[in-house]
């Protein structure tokens, strides 16, 4: 399969992708546009492996591929790297014909859902909800468990939906496109559990305890 990097300068100049459009929840940020073309050729690459008859049938002309290839660069650019390799492998896994490029917008569009990501409410329901310990709570997705620490478990306990759920999803937001981006949060550390657990005081040790309380206060 050739690849497009040398035809990178003439599909679109050399210059920092701009943000995303509003339509595509703003997640993406400018970024190596390397990676960009690494991803694109590693999704024709797995769409000619799971779709190889119809794959060769769809650019049989000479110079289609590489036509292709240019157009969706351009199409995708704003989604992050990582967000098309996951969408590709994705559609590939659901779909049973080679996919056009507004399937793969869609599943780029999507994309929290590949990363195992809830929506905002469900995650700030989660977090309202979580039992203490936090950091103990199985949560859907580190990134549930960070956002409400940064908004405040007490906030999210004590202030009505509001109040509190602008806040959580203000931090959610900023995680999940951390996380599209590629980088991995680490799952929250359990408490640790005492060395020996404390035997619980007898009937006749919490007697003697009231009464040295009675004695100390003069009850």
């Amino acid at each position: 399969m050739k690849s497009i990097d040398r035809l990178v300068d003439n599909a679109v100049p050399r210059k920092p992708v701009p943000a995303v459009h509003e339509t595509t929840g703003g997640y993406a940020q400018p970024r190596d546009r390397r990676d960009l073309v690494d991803a694109i050729n590693q999704a024709f690459a797995e769409f000619e492996l799971a779709y190889h008859n119809q794959f060769h049938k769809a650019f049989a002309a000479d110079g289609s591929l590489a036509l292709a290839k240019k157009y969706w660069l351009q199409s995708l650019q704003e989604f992050p790297a990582e967000v098309i390799r996951r969408a590709a492998r994705h559609v590939v896994q659901t779909q049973e014909y080679l996919p056009t490029l507004a399937a793969m917008i869609t599943a780029c569009d999507n994309a929290p859902a590949l990363f195992g990501l809830p929506n905002a409410e469900a995650a700030y329901r989660e977090a309202c909800l979580a039992p203490e310990p936090k950091a103990a709570h199985h949560w859907s997705h580190p990134a549930v468990y960070f956002a409400g620490r940064e908004t405040g478990w007490f906030l999210l306990q004590s202030e009505p939906q509001s109040v509190a759920f602008p806040q959580f999803d203000y931090h959610y937001t900023q995680l999940c496109r951390r996380v599209l981006r590629g980088e991995t949060l680490d799952a929250p550390i359990a408490p640790a559990l005492p060395a020996q657990p404390v035997a619980p005081l007898t009937l006749e040790q919490n007697r003697a305890r009231l009464q040295a309380l009675r004695s100390k206060y003069e009850l």
